[in-house]
C-alpha cells in the first residue's frame, strides 16, 4: 500500500511540481520592487493597484480587495503606502460618510501610464520568448488552463 501511494504521489507530483515552482518564482517576482519608468522603485502590487484606481476612479478599498482577491486589511496597507508616496488620494463619499473613494494624483496617473508601458513591453518580451519554443495555440492553452485553475482555487477545489 505504502509503495503504491509513493509511486502514485511521484507520478502526480512530477508535473504538479511545476505549478509550485512557477507560483513561488512568480510570487517572489511580485514582491520585488521595480522601477516602472518613474525613477522610483515600487512593488508590483502597488503599481497594479495604482493602475486599477486610475482605470476605476472613485473605487473603494473593498472593491480593490475583491478584484485582487486580497483582504481589505492588505489592500488598506497598500493604499496607505501609495497615499504616503503621493500616488493616490482618498476622499470621503458624499453618499456614505463611512466610505472613502480612491483617486490617482497627477503623480499616480504618471505611474499608471508608465506601468502600462512597462507591462506592455515586458509581456511582449515574455510572449516572444515563449514563441521560441511554444506555438500560439500552446500559449493560449496555457492561459485557458490557468483560468480554469484559478476557478478551482476560488471554489476551494470543489
Amino acid at each position: 500500500m505504502e509503495q503504491n501511494i509513493n509511486k502514485l504521489y511521484k507520478e502526480l507530483n512530477k508535473k504538479h511540481d511545476l505549478v509550485y515552482q512557477f507560483t513561488i518564482l512568480y510570487y517572489n517576482y511580485i514582491l520585488d520592487k521595480h522601477d516602472y519608468g518613474t525613477g522610483e522603485e515600487i512593488s508590483m502590487m502597488e503599481a497594479h493597484t495604482t493602475t486599477f484606481i486610475e482605470e476605476n476612479p472613485g473605487t473603494t478599498v473593498s472593491e480593490v480587495a475583491n478584484y485582487w482577491n486580497k483582504t481589505k486589511g492588505a489592500v488598506s496597507q497598500t493604499v496607505k503606502s501609495l497615499i504616503g508616496k503621493g500616488y493616490i488620494k482618498k476622499e470621503q463619499s458624499e453618499k456614505d460618510r463611512k466610505v472613502y473613494n480612491l483617486y490617482v494624483t497627477e503623480k499616480g496617473n504618471y505611474l499608471s501610464q508608465a506601468h502600462k508601458l512597462y507591462d506592455t513591453k515586458d509581456i511582449t518580451k515574455t510572449y516572444n520568448q515563449l514563441l521560441e519554443t511554444c506555438s500560439k495555440e500552446d500559449i493560449d492553452s496555457f492561459y485557458k488552463v490557468l483560468e480554469r485553475y484559478i476557478g478551482c482555487i476560488k471554489n476551494n477545489f470543489e
